[in-house]
């Protein structure tokens, strides 16, 4: 268990009005968790702060070789009680760990991750919005901090959480948005990083997302790599489709992220019947599919939006409506269930939810 030393800040900052648009990722909270890491003494000085800008040399490995990674979860407080609940992080402390292991950065135990988010949520509970909808984002990083050029794992590390509260993701409510099948380029290939949570991913995906927000689409959605014909997934969430009555999603091949919210959909839905398929699907099937009737519904799951319904999909010269452009029933009871578990609204069967304090 960690030593955690707690420094409150003298100088708490006005807290978000209610009923203030907060966005996603533009207001920070009071605190931080930090830890530090060198070779030969392990995770050190664990400790909560109050939010400041941090100092590194010009020469800190992770601005030039780009040795990062980052998760995200978030915190909901209960609207009858006010209890707070973390949802798996358990999983997300895994998956930093399969990320450290890609990028040669030290492994992270999971308990030691999960107090981390847990204590420093816990001293800024105050945050966590209230409205429908909304939560409190918890960005957990770690960076490389050596002063070196040279092409090599760093020796020293920072571990950090900061936490923003955000508002609801659909602000007029859940809706289906358009995704852009990209042709051109790739995102990323089977023994890259694409399974890792690393920055390297996402800045790669900018042209492309670029591109479709020029012609009117909301998100992008990636094909494999080598042959450019195998669905994978959306820049900031994983897909699935619902065709002919199963559950289709693209099968984790080591270029696709493995989300935690992906993973609490597929069990839902084995849980209420659903024959679920985790395959390759090609562009050309959904295309196929959509033209025979059979292409039913078709939504993305990720920790921003947990169920993202998808209207249209474009893929060369077609452009696939997709269940009138209405949310379909499915997409709609999976957003209600895994955000009823989250808020504490409704039973947890399955043992996702962890209490703050």
């Amino acid at each position: 268990m960690l030593d955690i030393k707690i420094t409150r800040t003298t100088e708490p900052k006005a807290k978000p009005a209610a009923g203030q648009k907060l966005g996603f990722g533009k207001i920070f909270t009071d605190h931080m968790f930090v830890m530090n890491y060198t070779e030969g003494k392990g995770w050190h000085d664990a400790r909560i702060e109050p939010f400041h800008n941090i100092s590194l040399s010009p020469a800190a490995m992770v601005y030039h070789y780009g040795q990062e990674m980052f998760e995200g979860l978030k915190a909901y407080r209960n609207p009858e009680n006010g209890e707070v609940f973390l949802f798996r992080p358990d999983m997300n402390a895994k998956r930093t760990n399969d990320t450290n292991d890609r990028l040669v950065i030290p492994q992270l135990p999971v308990e030691d991750f999960v107090q981390a988010v847990s204590a420093v949520v816990d001293v800024d509970r105050d945050w966590i919005p209230t409205e429908p909808g909304t939560s409190l984002y918890i960005r957990p990083f770690i960076i490389a901090t050596d002063e070196f050029l040279g092409v090599a794992p760093s020796k020293t590390y920072l571990f950090m959480v900061i936490l923003s509260p955000s508002g609801a993701y659909y602000e007029s409510g859940l809706a289906p948005v358009g995704i852009w099948i990209e042709d051109e380029y790739v995102r990323a290939v089977r023994g890259g990083m694409g399974f890792a949570k690393t920055g390297g991913n996402y800045a790669a995906s900018l042209i492309a997302q670029q591109k479709a927000h020029d012609a009117g689409y909301s998100q992008v959605l990636w094909l494999d790599g080598v042959e450019r014909k195998y669905i994978e997934e959306v820049g900031a969430m994983n897909i699935f489709f619902k065709i002919a009555g199963k559950v289709v999603t693209p099968a984790l091949n080591g270029s696709i992220l493995p989300g935690i919210t992906r993973n609490s959909a597929i069990q839902l839905c084995k849980q209420w019947g659903y024959e679920v398929e985790e395959r390759k699907i090609s562009a050309e099937e959904l295309v196929e599919a959509q033209k025979n009737g059979t292409l039913e519904e078709c939504f993305g799951t990720g920790t921003a939006a947990v169920i993202s319904p998808v209207g249209k999909l474009r893929y060369v010269d077609e452009v696939m409506d997709i269940n009138n452009g209405e949310i379909g029933p499915l997409s709609q009871k999976l957003y209600d269930t895994i955000t009823g578990i989250q808020t504490g609204r409704i039973a947890d069967e399955n043992g996702w939810r962890v209490k703050v304090g």
